[in-house]
């Protein structure tokens, strides 16, 4: 039997999607809770529960008179997510503008990490060079030590604000590449570049180049995803 948490989860789901395919516009008003308990054919107080968690994630305001979809530029990143999955394949602006964010987002705690790590980090980190060079002629099998890399530069450089924000953006994009079996193609040069120049950066302890090196890196995954992405929406239209 459905507990009314489990309904109300379900008829904020089906109202957000509603409201991210633009089914209901800014400005617009929703249903009444009456006309969305028989919608639903769930009580009163399960629609209420439902519309206060669809104004905890900002798509919506209530005030006296109904509710009122706002702008989805005004929501919180708690919609992302439902946006990468809204449609079979995900939009390609948006993974774009993903990969430019959490790409500005690692390389700043690449520059803070490698300015502020200890001896003994900076030994770790050399050894997770190394061992990510010997893994780049084989992109699938860099992917869990470049996270790991990433990750390990994030508790070192310690700012939480970037922390959470990496956190929340990547769970979202990474369970869709994977829902989606994209693998994007590096250019071998570029890869060897940022291999290169990272190995470089923390042997010298360069935080400057090692944020442009982890800028390149999402620059070059930015083009390669791009093309998966644009390919991917040509064979499904």
């Amino acid at each position: 039997m459905a507990t009314a948490n489990s309904i109300s989860y379900e008829i904020a789901t089906n109202l957000r999607t509603d409201i991210l395919r633009q089914r209901y516009l800014s400005g617009e008003r929703l249903p009444s809770e009456r006309d969305l308990a028989s919608r639903f054919d769930a009580s009163r107080g399960a629609v209420r529960e439902a519309i206060s968690q669809l104004e905890q994630s900002g798509l919506i305001e209530v005030k006296p008179g109904g509710a009122r979809v706002k702008p989805i530029e005004t929501a919180s990143i708690s919609v992302l997510g439902p946006l990468m999955t809204l449609n079979e394949i995900p939009d390609t602006a948006l993974v774009d503008q993903f990969l430019q964010t959490f790409g500005a987002l690692s390389a700043l705690s690449a520059r803070e990490a490698i300015n502020h790590a200890s001896d003994e980090d900076m030994n770790l980190l050399r050894q997770m060079v190394v061992s990510l060079d010997n893994q780049a002629k084989d992109f699938e099998t860099m992917q869990p030590q470049w996270r790991e890399l990433l990750k390990e530069l994030a508790d070192i450089a310690d700012n939480l604000v970037v922390q959470l924000i990496s956190n929340d953006l990547k769970a979202h994009f990474v369970e869709q590449m994977v829902r989606l079996g994209l693998v994007p193609e590096l250019r071998k040069k570029i890869v060897n570049e940022v291999l290169s120049s990272l190995k470089q950066a923390v042997a010298n302890r360069d935080g400057d180049l090692a944020h442009a090196s982890v800028q390149k890196y999402f620059d070059e995954m930015r083009g390669a995803i791009h093309k998966l992405v644009d390919a991917q929406q040509k064979l499904a239209g």
